[in-house]
Parts: structure tokens; C-alpha cells; sequence
């Protein structure tokens, strides 16, 4: 088994390339930088509010939500989802 510091990582922006593009577009528009920090937040709420898991499920449940949303309402209605989780 490699030793995990000697595996070359993937730059995050070409990872989420290659995942957009594996899902297919029915998947919709690849995430905005600020799509990326509402998922980001949501996970990190979720990971201190709960159980650790509770952080890719809470952003699945959020992607399946809102995937389906315009690119430009994503985002904020991402943010909304992770200030609601906050308080």
C-alpha cells in the first residue's frame, strides 16, 4: 500500500472537473466558488453539530435539494441553508 504522502494529489478544481464529468450534465452546472464555501460550511456545521458523518450526508441532502437550482440561486440558497444550520 502507498504511503499516503508519497500519492500525488489532484489540484481540487481538476477533481471536480473529472467528477462533473463522470456525473454527466444531468447533474447541472459545475459548482461556483461560492457553492464550494456554502457546501463547505454546511459540512463543517454539520460536523460540530452532530456526528462527523452527518457532514457529507447533510451535503448530499443539500445537493439533492438545490442541485436543480439556476447556478446563480444555488449559492445563496446554499447560504441560507448553512446560516439556518448555525443558528
Amino acid at each position: 500500500m502507498p504511503d499516503e504522502a508519497s500519492v500525488e494529489k489532484i489540484p481540487l478544481a481538476a477533481w471536480l472537473d473529472s467528477l462533473h464529468e463522470l456525473i454527466g450534465t444531468a447533474s447541472g452546472s459545475p459548482l461556483t466558488p461560492d457553492e464550494q464555501t456554502a457546501l463547505l460550511d454546511i459540512a463543517r456545521i454539520a460536523a460540530h453539530g452532530s456526528e462527523r458523518i452527518a457532514a457529507p450526508l447533510s451535503t448530499f441532502l443539500a445537493g439533492v435539494a438545490y442541485g436543480a437550482l439556476p447556478s446563480g440561486e444555488r449559492a445563496a440558497t446554499l447560504r441560507w441553508l448553512a446560516e439556518r444550520l448555525e443558528t
